[in-house]
């Protein structure tokens, strides 16, 4: 059952009003005053809120600045005697519902507060939604209130549109596979998939095999045909974490893909095409590998067209409180569970040499 706060300094229209909400099969909270209203709705979060424009000791209108600033997205319907067009409109325009002209027959409002209750069914699905699409698809967390990263993020969703290599740098656990996501899900590749691999956590004689995929019988173990993550990610996207961890001879071979579109698999007589976007990630400075003569200066410049480079957690600690509230959530901590301000501020007092992914842990 839904909670309706009804708010009206009139003794026998409250009253009225109330029963007739409540026989429409709403729980009815009511209050005489705008300032006990306000007290309902801070202690008992209602669905909707129905306030008179006059009610004695403060303007309707004011009860509703201070509930949209408080909880925008419940509803508020404005009743009044003295209907105007410029009342209206300035009830409109603080974000009410809809504006309702005493006298006005019961239905109306009942219908009224079914219409705004659906709207804020609407509201919390979408969001829910969105939510759940930012889980699922590893996006959610790339808010930020640091001018520097909301610079990155909006060139990284305006690259997105392109089929550009791009290569991420950034010390580890700032979230290069999140941006990488991130760039994925607001492409054109949308609804293809997403693969990652971590190039430094495969052994270096399965790399070749596990990035071009292999046929059976190539070598000791190859019992069947294997496809590998270039033809998985075909016509979607391809991360690879930890590129400079990549061997000279892989480097070579992934150079030649990376210009033909083109996969041979182990031990196989017959090259595959393959429609794929390159993401690329190092917590190594390349610049310096390639200066080093570790890394291909050919493949380098290949694969950073687009460089992008995220800044470590230290120099984005006015992102913490939205981050610590994000996991939170994301590990299901129960409503009661949070962080003081005290707590917050020793959390950005901290460097977090382990960046976001230390964050979380800690969380």
């Amino acid at each position: 059952m839904k909670t309706i706060l009804l708010i009206d300094d009139d003794a026998s229209l409250l009253r009225v009003t109330e029963y007739n909400l409540s026989q429409a099969g709403f729980v009815v909270l009511a209050a005489a005053s705008g300032k006990k209203g306000l007290g309902l709705f801070r202690e008992k979060k209602p669905d909707v809120v129905v306030t008179d424009v006059q009610l004695g000791d403060m303007d309707g209108l004011e009860v509703l600045k201070e509930i949209k600033e408080k909880q925008p997205d419940v509803p508020v319907i404005v009743i009044t005697a003295f209907g105007s067009i410029e009342l209206a409109v300035r009830a409109m325009h603080l974000g009410a519902f809809t504006f309702i002209a005493k006298p006005f027959d019961r239905d109306a409002l009942r219908l009224s507060c079914k219409k705004a209750l659906e709207m804020l069914s609407l509201r919390r699905r979408t969001r829910n939604l969105t939510e759940e699409v930012g889980r699922l698809t590893g996006v959610a967390g790339m808010e930020t209130a640091n001018t520097a990263m909301a610079e990155l993020l909006q060139t990284a969703v305006k690259v997105a549109e392109s089929t550009a290599t791009v290569l991420i740098t950034g010390e580890s656990g700032t979230g290069k596979e999140v941006l990488a996501r991130l760039i994925h899900h607001h492409s054109p590749r949308r609804k293809e998939s997403f693969i990652g691999v971590n190039c430094a956590a495969i052994a270096e004689n399965l790399i070749e095999s596990e990035l071009f995929g292999h046929v059976k019988g190539a070598f000791t173990g190859a019992i069947k045909d294997h496809r590998g993550r270039f033809q998985r990610a075909d016509g979607g996207t391809l991360f690879l974490d930890e590129i400079g961890g990549l061997q000279p001879d892989m480097q070579v071979k992934f150079l030649r893909v990376l210009l033909e579109q083109r996969v041979e698999p182990v031990g196989g007589q017959q090259e595959e095409e393959v429609d794929v976007r390159i993401i690329a990630a190092s917590n190594r400075n390349l610049q310096e590998a390639t200066a080093q003569g570790d890394f291909r200066e050919d493949l380098y410049y290949r694969l950073s067209v687009i460089p992008l480079h995220l800044p470590p957690l230290r120099e984005r600690k006015e992102d913490i409180p939205a981050l610590v509230k994000l996991f939170l959530k994301k590990h299901d901590a129960p409503a009661e569970v949070t962080f003081s301000a005290e707590g917050l501020l020793k959390l950005q007092e901290y460097d977090w040499p382990g960046n976001i992914r230390e964050l979380q842990n800690v969380v």
